[in-house]
Formats: structure tokens, sequence, C-alpha cells
């Protein structure tokens, strides 16, 4: 392992700003100046900077597979991807086929029997889409070793609820665009103005329907509110309007004995509501939806209608990625373990595998302390917490088994779509084949070359693919308290997930139970309440302001990591010399480190839309907002009552 040796970024900072007024700005102002917002970008951040970074090493590793001796070679991972890739990037061809490549699912739609919607739906569900509710197969939350069935709710065109039932001027604005986008998409399949108008308002009759039905975006965060076994026979007997068995029976679902209904009144609604549909608007709908799934591979008439509503409109873009990210992008996902592999090969080096081991551990051991100190906490349940932290698994890199794409076929004489639609009915198809058998816990559910970071309450691990691992959030050239601030907080909050309001609800097997005292219970609740206020006070933008409630799993894991980090760099630093490095203090270097990591710019489109859809809060308060819940943050720059970046004592809140 190389000697540390730098500290942080000086470029990155603003010194005009004092760090006790706007620690964002102090510590992020070099960068964004540096980083302004590019056409192509509602926002960029230092996620999007390391995101970018491995687009170029995926770019630079297809294209040389593309050169290699088996991408000749019928049915081998370089032919698959490499011509996947060719096929994204054939404008010519694209554009020349226009809409056609359509024509086999439209016409399939146009000849169905709507009387037999069973057959209808499962077709469509076997990977084409996914009208009118969803099914796919799952952990069973209660008995985490198992799969099964899962029913869910629909998808909005728009993605939220509330754009179909609050009106506002920005609302309207919206609608209007989704309006123009459903008659564009219908035009580019040779549908008149009064055939395009008829569809729009299926459309919007249809989902504003949905829309009221639907969960509330934080009752969709309540794992109990999800999670509502049905025997076959209850499902039958309480949603007879739907024929479950042929529409089980065709899916290749044998021997269905029960499925968990992520919203029983969204099923009751959905299966009541169908029969009352006309012909014409069931296929309608079934028309548009199957287009717009369809729009980024399809010609560019497509591709704009898209971006102009979702890109220009929703978030403030102004001009669409390069095609050779657009063209990425898809065998980056289908075949994402097997680019993954060769992502790993050439750009992971197993020494950063061992250093974050040493990493998770340190933080594993912070965590426990916190716990064991909590005030709040009753001794009974602090030990099933230790216990629960002593099972948590931890991922870090790669997986150890491969996917096995073999049964996924790239022909280059068939159509972009075609081919996409073969390897997403191959994924339903495997989905499907997991009902009730063992849960894999050796799965993957992000791969290597993914920047990002997850915990899964029902395996209760934690994973850290290898492409969040570099530079500026892991470097084994920087100084420790840069990894502890940036990389180490980022273990702390997905280890801090384990016990965020949803996190907690599972136990150490991964169950959905009530292992709390009901006494421990409340005061989290009440903690985290507090934590909800803090945040809902907070204006994002004009007459917006930022969703507590929403966002509270992650607010409590970032402030968690926070703490969590910074008390395992401490432990690390214990026989080590504590200086300064360019002027800045160890602590201070720490808490800068870790606000470079949320460094970014946005558009005010994109904060409104990230606050409606977005878990996260965003950047700049996951940096000042949180921080000013911490009492070290406060020493370290010597913050005071009076300045903005003050909160006095009693308002702080302190959960892990």
């Amino acid at each position: 392992m190389a000697s540390k040796q730098h500290g942080i970024n000086l470029n990155n900072l603003d010194t005009t700003v004092s760090p006790k007024e706007d620690f964002y700005q102090f510590s992020n102002g070099g960068w964004m100046k540096e980083h302004p917002l590019t056409a192509e970008y509602s926002r960029f951040g230092m996620f999007d900077l390391l995101r970018e970074n491995a687009r170029e090493q995926l770019k630079d590793l297809i294209l040389n597979l593309s050169e290699h001796e088996d991408a000749k070679k019928p049915g081998t991972i370089a032919q698959k991807v490499s011509d996947l890739y060719a096929m994204g990037m054939d404008e010519e061809r694209l554009n020349a086929e226009g809409g056609k490549p359509l024509c086999p699912l439209l016409d399939h739609i146009a000849k169905a029997d709507t009387n037999n919607m069973a057959a209808l739906l499962a077709w469509q569900h076997s990977g084409i889409g996914g009208s009118f509710f969803g099914t796919g197969v799952g952990t069973d939350a209660m008995n985490s070793d198992m799969n099964i069935l899962h029913i869910g709710e629909v998808g909005l065109g728009l993605g939220d609820r509330d754009y179909y039932l609050e009106e506002n001027e920005q609302h309207a604005t919206i609608l209007n665009a989704y309006r123009t986008y459903v008659k564009r998409l219908m035009e580019l399949i040779g549908y008149d103005e009064e055939s395009q108008e008829r569809v729009w308002k299926t459309v919007i009759k249809l989902e504003t329907e949905f829309a009221r039905h639907k969960m509330t975006r934080e009752d969709r965060r309540d794992p109990r509110k999800r999670y509502n076994i049905h025997s076959i026979d209850e499902i039958r007997a309480n949603y007879p309007e739907f024929d479950w068995d042929t529409y089980f029976k065709l899916l290749g679902l044998e021997n269905v004995d029960k499925a968990n209904l992520a919203n029983p009144e969204f099923t009751k609604f959905i299966t009541s509501y169908i029969p009352t549909l006309t012909k014409q608007e069931i296929k309608d709908y079934m028309t548009f939806e199957t287009v717009s799934d369809a729009t980024n591979l399809l010609s560019d008439d497509f591709i704009n209608a898209s971006f102009e509503l979702y890109d220009r409109v929703m978030s403030g873009k102004d001009e669409l990625q390069p095609r050779w990210k657009r063209a990425m992008a898809i065998p980056n996902s289908m075949l994402g373990e097997a680019v993954g592999k060769l992502y790993v090969e050439k750009y992971f080096p197993e020494e950063n595998k061992e250093y974050m081991k040493e990493l998770v551990e340190n933080l594993k051991n912070s965590l426990g302390k916190h716990i064991k100190n909590l005030s709040w906490m009753s001794d009974e349940t602090k030990e099933k917490a230790l216990d629960k932290l002593s099972t948590f698994t931890v991922k870090i890199g790669y997986p150890d088994n491969w996917k096995d794409y073999s049964e996924i076929h790239i022909d280059p004489k068939k159509s972009y779509l075609e081919n996409v639609l073969e390897a997403s009915k191959w994924y339903v198809k495997d989905n499907y084949a997991k009902m009730n058998k063992p849960v894999d816990k050796e799965e993957w559910h992000m791969t290597p070359q993914t920047v990002n970071a997850y915990y899964n309450p029902t395996t209760n691990e934690i994973c850290f693919p290898a492409a969040i691992l570099q530079p500026p959030y892991f470097d084994p050239t920087a100084d420790d308290a840069l990894n502890y601030g940036a990389i180490g907080v980022v273990i702390g909050h997905e280890m801090t997930h384990g016990f965020d309001d949803s996190g907690r609800q599972f136990d150490k097997n991964g169950n959905l139970a009530e292992w709390w005292t009901p006494e421990d219970a409340e005061r989290f609740k009440a903690l985290a309440d507090k934590l909800v206020e803090q945040f809902d006070a907070i204006e994002v933008a004009p007459g917006v302001h930022a969703n507590g409630r929403y966002t509270l799993g992650e607010n409590i894991a970032d402030q968690g990591g926070l703490r969590i980090g910074l008390t395992a760099y401490l432990e690390s630093q214990k026989d080590k010399e504590k200086k300064d490095i360019a002027g800045y203090s160890p602590l201070q270097r720490f808490y800068i480190a870790y606000a470079n990591v949320w460094a970014g710019n946005i558009r005010e489109e994109e904060i409104k839309l990230r606050t409606k859809t977005d878990p996260h809060s965003l950047e700049k308060l996951r940096t000042n907002a949180t921080l000013k819940n911490i009492d070290e943050f406060f020493d370290a720059f010597g913050i005071k009552e009076g300045d903005n970046m003050w909160r006095s004592k009693e308002e702080r809140v302190v959960i892990w």
C-alpha cells in the first residue's frame, strides 16, 4: 500500500466564504466554478464526475472488444457487447427504420381480445411492459430465506402522483408538455390529429385515476404497509374480476400458492377499474405505453420527443447526451456483470479491496461503540442491535460468482428494439423461475462499474461496487482524514441504513420483525420526527420545501455515517501524529472531504423534480443541514451562536 501523501484539493475551496456561514460553498465553491453545468446536464456533481470517468473507461473497454477476434464469434460476450453497442451507434439504420420495429407489438395489441385481459397482460408482463399493475419475484420480507411472488402498483408516465393531483403552475407546464409528448409519439406511429387527441384523453384519464389510488411516496417507504400476504384463494375471492389462473399460467408461474400485494387497495381498484374501460381505451393506453417505453431504442424523432418532456421541461437540460453514452448504457445494464468483469480486471486493484475490508471493519467497530453509548436506547434493544451489526454481510468490489448470459442472444440482423426485448424477456423469465426457491444471498444488486453503494435489509448486507472505490471517495495515496471523511462516511451511511426508520424494522436475519422494545421504538420515532421537522423547514426553491419525511432514511444514514466515520477515523489515528496539512487540521480535512463528496451544480427544474421523486436530500442539505447536528463539526471550525452554520445544542438531533 502506498504511503499516505496528499491532503485536500485546495482548488475545490472557495475561501471568500467563511465555513461558519456556508460550509457547502466554502468546501465546494472552487469545484463548482471549475465544473459549470453543460447543456446535457440538469445536475452535475462529484458523483457524476466519477460516473463520467467510469463511462470513459467502459467506452475504452467496449471499443477494444469490437476489435477482439472473439467479437466475430457468435455467442461470445465480446460479440454480444460490441454488436449491441454498434446497433445503438447506427444512427442511419435507426432513423431509416423509424417506428417500424414497433409494428409486431402494436399489431398484437390491435388484434388482442380485451375480454381476455389476463392473456393480454401476461403477454405484456413477460418482458414487454407493465401496464395496469406489476408482477415480480423477490424476497419474502417475513421469511427472508425464500422468494415469493409480489404484485405491485402501476408506474406513471410522469413518475409521481402529485403531478396529476396537485394544481399549480409548474404542474400545469409539465402536464401540457406531457400532452405534447403523447400526441407526438402517436403522430410518429401514424395516428391522425383526432386519434392523437383521443389517446391523450385516455392517458390522462387513466393515469389520474391510477394516481388517486397509489400509495404516497412516504407510505411506500414503510415496509409493513407494503407487506400483505394473500393466499391464492384469497386473491381469487377478493379480486374476482381478473382471471388470475390464466394470467399466472401464461406467465409460466406454476403452483402459485400465495403472493405479497404491495397495496391491496390498489389491486382492488385496478381489477375492478379495468372492466369499466372500453376496448379502445385499453388498446390506446397499452399502445402509448409500448411506444413510450421504447423511445430510447428507436429513431431520433422518438428520442427527441422523450428528451423534450423528461429532460428539457422536467429537468432543465438543454442538450441530449452524446450518442455513444446512450448506446453504451444498454450493454452496460443488459450484460452488466459481463462488462463488470472486464472493468474489474482492468481498473480495480486487489489491494483496494483489502484496504476497504480494513476500513469496513473499523466502521463496524465504531458503530458498535455508538450503539453501546446511546442514551435513549435500553440495554435489551442494544444487545439485539449489536447482534444485527455483527451479522452484516459485506460485499466489496465485485461478486464471487458472475452471472451467466449465455441464453441472451444478440443478432444484428434483428432490430435494436427486438434484441433488447428478447433480453428483457429472458430477465423476466429468469426472475419468475426464482418463485418459491431459496434466495441467492451471493447475488449482487449493482454491477461492479456502478458508482454507488447499497444496504439490503432482507439479506442484512452492505455492498460497495468497484467503481465507487476511486478518488476522491477512496484514494490509497490520500491522507487518512480524506478517506474516512469520504468513503468512510459512505460505509457508515450504508451501515446506518440497517438502523434507519425502514431498515430498523428488519432483524439480523433480514426478516420484517419487531425486535425493539415499545419504549425504544417511541424514543427513536420522537428523534426521527425532530429530524423530519428540520428538513421540512428548509426552502429549496421559491415556495418549495424539502420533504423531511420522504428523505428521512437517507438523512438518518448521512448523520450516522458522519458520526461513525469520525469515531473510526479518530480510533485509527490513536498512535499517529495529528498534524495540519496546508493549514487545515485533521478534523477540518475530514469534514471538508465529506462536503466534497456532495460538490455539484444543479438547475432549479431539477431541484423541484428531485424534491418530489428522490428519497435523498439535495447535496447542499446533505452537507449544511446534516452537519448542524454534529457537535465535533462546530468545534473543528470554531462555529458559535450567531454564525449561520450554528444550531443550538438543544435543537440538535443525534440518533446513531
